[in-house]
């Protein structure tokens, strides 16, 4: 019949392999029967049986059988050993499993979430988070982490933005760069490695309306300039694995989609590491509307070049039915099955399968070291942006009687945020704790007020009369660590629950109010800018939450986070970005038709890389080291930058370009480099921020790199509110 499962046709795609195999592979491969070829390509998931980490009596079986490769969720030294013995004493080859992890903001030691340590602009805190990582997820026998995630996102509706980098391409690359340089180190096979994994490669941060899971629709432009250079940027470092998304884009899901994972991630980037679905996201396949069945399924992920099937079964029970119906080849099995054999080699898994956990007899667990809470104290207090400051901040050492209200104020578990690993709440800093240690003398009196999200405002009258009676008040807002992270889209991006009767309660006592906002996403809270003396973004900072705020909200520290994205002002702006393209019709307050609202502003409440220090710089005029460039030249754009204030800082600089006429219209800013530079009160230095011909191309009308001749303008400031850049121009020559 037409249209039915057993004459519905799968394109058949040449399968190439990129290295000759090694012996062992080779030698693998020829004594596998086709199920234990399969079982390399099947992921199982750990779970709690018995009161600890373990695997069910059937997947157990599955591993002695040679059914299953690698193993989710199940970490623990004592777990990995046991469950690696299946494997090297039961199965018949006697291959080793590998253990995979979400280690995305730090493993034992929890540290900001992407999102907020982006903030801190700095690739070496980046790559060192990933190393601590790393060091202690090996530990527990951990030797995959799904990370990092690289999904650019300019909706904060969406609530994996959280485990992100931002809004702009070119951090996300260098994001990208030291996430992998920190995770896998030199070589994968050392002791206090593992193996990063890009996720999730397509557009994941474009579904639509922000929703997770649902369908995106861009351009191929789009996909090329903003949300794929993040991902070759991990390629290009060695990242050895790579992740698909959930969705489809433009009704091709990405989980069997080979135009992006066999073509573009293979073919031209010359990725020769290991593809792994996400959860359950073969089969889904079938949910998609692309695949009539299970077997049709697993016949398009693999020919898409997927290699791991996570958790579905769609391989072990799809893809016999596949190969004998002709919609795979065994070559495409053995393809996707070496490659899984490689990856296990470059982990050393057949000489140490233990990685380092003895030699599997142990039966009590190492101790485990103490958390890293000095790394872990410097990562939050980097990424702490200061939005607002009419001078009540920092505090005074002497501060007298503070009232520290609202439902973060000693909320130990959110302080952690969403994917918080092997993490433990209890061992987390409250901002009540840090605070108190930071201000001894002062009298700090805490009160929640209200629930992050419940109904009752009963306790609102005791926070107010709290409030009165302080000379200052603190105010801990935001939402809940399960509002952010997976399935967690808001369409209204606020204050949850009464959280916002409680702060007009509190603000109209007409107190000296700072409030700290503990978030995954930028809260559009115009209300409360505009009254508070003070407004801290905080984001979920990990264990050290506590001691970072208070450092900040003490001066201990003097705060460096800027914002990696546009902070909107109305929901109804959404998306918004920095890097728009010109339109014949821009803002013009006296002339109606333009690009505009009629409601509400079209700048952002904050702009991308906006943030406040204790302090005060003035830059000079840029000064590029040359009038001119050619596509293979490297100049400088230097800065004069002042502290102009009376303690010692360190400034941001942002390098942003303006193509002023090219074959595709291009965007009004687009980031090219950041720079640091600290400076004592008075002091003055020269900030170099780093331009090349190669970084000025872009996909041209055939969407083929393009490098055209003509006038380059270059901004240079400390965010992208392009009213306070500093301008001058070069010329591109392409002899």
């Amino acid at each position: 019949m037409p249209g039915s499962v057993e004459t519905r046709h799968v394109e058949t795609l040449h399968v190439e392999t990129l290295h000759v195999e090694t012996p062992r592979v080779k030698t693998l491969l020829a004594a596998m029967t086709l199920e234990e070829k399969i079982g390399q390509l099947t992921m199982a998931s750990g779970e709690m049986v018995g009161g600890r980490l373990g695997v069910t009596p059937s997947v157990a079986e599955a591993i002695a059988a040679g059914h299953v490769g690698s193993l989710l969720n199940l970490w623990g030294p004592l777990s990995v050993r046991e469950v690696q013995r299946l494997a090297l004493e039961r199965s018949r080859l006697k291959i080793p499993l590998f253990f995979s992890f979400d280690v995305l903001h730090g493993h034992r030691t929890v540290f900001p979430i992407p999102l907020g340590e982006a903030a801190a602009f700095s690739p070496d805190l980046w790559e060192r988070t990933a190393r601590a990582a790393a060091r202690e997820a090996a530990r527990d026998g951990i030797s995959l982490s799904y990370a990092p995630m690289l999904d650019l996102a300019r909706d904060p509706r969406w609530g994996r933005m959280a485990e992100g980098p931002g809004e702009d391409p070119w951090v996300g690359s260098r994001f990208a760069e030291a996430k992998v340089r920190g995770f896998q180190g030199d070589d994968l096979a050392t002791a206090g490695g593992v193996a990063a994994t890009a996720k999730h490669m397509g557009a994941y941060g474009a579904v639509t309306a922000g929703r997770d899971y649902a369908s995106i629709d861009i351009s191929e432009r789009s996909l090329r300039e903003l949300h794929l250079p993040a991902f070759k940027a991990a390629v290009d470092a060695g990242v050895a694995a790579v992740m698909a998304a959930f969705p489809d884009i433009a009704g091709v899901p990405a989980t069997g989609n080979a135009r992006l994972l066999r073509d573009i991630l293979r073919g031209e980037w010359g990725f020769d590491g290991i593809v792994v679905s996400d959860y359950g996201a073969v089969a889904e396949l079938v949910a998609h509307g692309v695949a009539a069945d299970i077997a049709e399924a697993a016949a398009l992920a693999l020919k898409a070049g997927v290699d791991i099937d996570m958790t579905s079964k769609a391989y072990p029970l799809g893809l016999p039915v596949a190969l004998a119906r002709g919609l795979v080849s065994m070559d495409e099995i053995d393809a996707a099955v070496s490659r899984v054999l490689r990856f296990k080699e470059r982990l050393g898994l057949f000489e140490d399968p233990y990685r380092g956990l003895a030699d599997g007899a142990g039966t009590v667990a190492p101790v485990e070291p103490p958390l890293d809470r000095d790394l872990a104290r410097e990562a939050a207090r980097r990424s702490i942006v200061l939005l607002t400051n009419d001078g009540v901040l920092p505090l005074a050492r002497e501060a007298g009687r503070i009232a520290l209200i609202g439902p973060f104020a000693a909320a130990a578990s959110e302080m952690l945020g969403p994917w918080t690993g092997a993490g433990h709440a209890a061992e987390s800093i409250t901002i009540a704790d840090g605070l108190s240690a930071a201000l001894p003398e002062a009298a700090i009196s805490v009160v929640a007020g209200v629930s992050i999200d419940g109904p009752d405002g009963a306790g609102i009258a005791k926070a107010v009369e709290t409030a009165r009676l302080a000379d200052a008040v603190v105010l801990c807002l935001g939402e809940a660590a399960d509002m952010s992270g997976e399935a967690a889209s808001r369409a209204r991006v606020d204050l949850p629950g009464c959280q916002r009767e409680l702060a007009e309660a509190v603000l109209a006592l007409g107190k000296p109010v700072v409030a700290v906002l503990f978030s995954g996403r930028p809260l559009i809270l115009p209300w409360l800018v505009a009254r508070a003396a003070a407004v801290v973004a905080a984001w979920f900072p990990g264990h050290e939450a506590g001691h970072a705020v208070a450092d900040v909200l003490t001066g201990a520290f003097n705060p460096v986070g800027r914002l990696p994205l546009s902070w909107p002002y109305d929901v109804g702006q959404i998306p918004i970005f920095y890097a728009e393209r010109p339109t014949g019709r821009p803002v013009d307050a006296a002339n109606r038709y333009t690009s505009k609202y009629l409601d509400v502003p079209t700048t952002p409440q904050f702009p991308f890389g906006h943030g406040l220090s204790y302090t005060r710089f003035t830059l000079g005029e840029p000064r590029p080291t040359s009038p001119v460039m050619k596509r293979g030249d490297q100049i400088f754009v230097e800065v004069e930058v002042t502290n102009e204030g009376q303690v010692a800082g360190e400034e941001t600089l942002f390098l942003f370009i303006h193509d002023v006429v090219a074959s595709i219209a291009r965007p009004v800013l687009e980031l090219k480099d950041v720079a640091k530079i600290s400076l004592l009160p008075g002091a003055s230095g020269t900030a170099r921020l780093a331009l090349t011909g190669e970084a000025l191309t872009f996909p041209g009308l055939d969407l083929a790199p393009a490098f055209e001749a003509g006038d380059i303008a270059l901004f240079v400031g400390v965010s992208a509110d392009r009213a306070h850049l500093r301008r001058t121009t070069i010329r591109l020559i392409d002899p």
